[in-house]
């Protein structure tokens, strides 16, 4: 499906023409871009040292993003904290509006940053405090979570609304997705991605991130192991066919982003990045046991010789 760029702005058309610097332009969902951008400035600079200094980040596969049209775009990532995930993918993304490839430094791009970027996230994770209301002005699509909430699997009525507001944020701009819908590893990727593909036909971009869970919280806010190296790895585009099923493309998808559990094999598919561990079993020597030996009068004892004198 070929996205036509659409901007929205608090102005009639006749005079949105003349905004320039889109002062009046807004996001599908209400926000104004230029508040987007100053909000994108001030988190950037405040976090740009935990992926430069504090720890290290490592970024591949930005070439195949370099081409790619402003709209329409669905990025889709493991996922590992709340926060620490969607903020570098803001820093990569603006870094490669500015044209860099595979680095975020200098943060030059901070003053012209890409505000045409979404993510998904849970409703009840954007409401936990001032912070997550402040990052999920700077983009977040909020989704009802039909299996999950406060921790816990849930079972509730499916939000319908999700796919309709994911589809505007790739009408509008780029979107970051994590299928699993969850941090917790090898979680199972959620139909509902195959669906969006399939009604909306965007162009799919696999992620593969790395290192997150190990240097910060699991809101990704504070630093729990410093001097980690970070990864970021971006895969070349995905093609699905018309016939292809959902369970199909879950499988792909699955597979594309790296979560296939360990030990569990897809036939005629190798796992990429897992590495099943040899388990040893100790060696157990089982000691020596002597038994005393019994003469019985008038037995002969195999190897002995009875004396005749007796």
């Amino acid at each position: 499906m070929s996205f036509k760029k659409i901007t929205y702005s608090a102005l009639p058309s006749w005079l949105a023409r003349l905004d320039f610097l889109g002062l009046f332009e807004k996001d599908p969902f209400g926000n104004y871009l230029v508040i987007k951008r100053i909000l994108i400035f001030i988190l950037g600079w405040f976090t740009y040292y935990r992926y430069t200094a504090v720890n290290k980040i490592r970024i591949t596969g930005t070439e195949h993003l370099a081409d790619l049209p402003d709209q329409g775009v669905l990025f889709l990532s493991n996922h590992q904290t709340y926060f620490a995930d969607v903020i570098a993918f803001f820093h990569i993304f603006c870094a490669v509006k500015w044209g860099y490839k595979d680095t975020i430094s200098p943060p030059f791009y901070l003053f012209s940053p890409r505000a045409r970027m979404y993510y998904v996230a849970a409703a009840e994770t954007m409401k936990g405090g001032l912070l997550p209301k402040i990052f999920s002005m700077g983009g977040a699509i909020t989704i009802e979570r039909s299996w999950r909430a406060n921790g816990e699997d849930v079972k509730r009525q499916l939000d319908t609304s999700a796919q309709d507001r994911i589809g505007e944020g790739l009408h509008h701009g780029w979107v970051v997705s994590f299928p699993q819908g969850t941090t917790k590893p090898y979680a199972p990727v959620r139909k509902g991605t195959a669906h969006l593909i399939n009604d909306q036909h965007p162009i799919v971009i696999p992620v593969v991130i790395n290192g997150f869970r190990r240097a910060f919280d699991k809101k990704g806010l504070r630093f729990k192991k410093r001097n980690t190296k970070l990864t970021v790895q971006f895969k070349p585009p995905m093609h699905f066919g018309q016939d292809e099923s959902v369970e199909e493309m879950v499988a792909r998808v699955t597979r594309a982003i790296e979560q296939e559990a360990p030990g569990v094999d897809t036939p005629g598919v190798d796992t990429p990045g897992v590495d099943t561990p040899r388990v040893d079993t100790p060696r157990v020597d089982t000691p020596r046991v002597d038994t005393p030996r019994v003469d019985t009068p008038g037995v002969d004892t195999p190897g002995e010789s009875i004396n005749p004198e007796i």
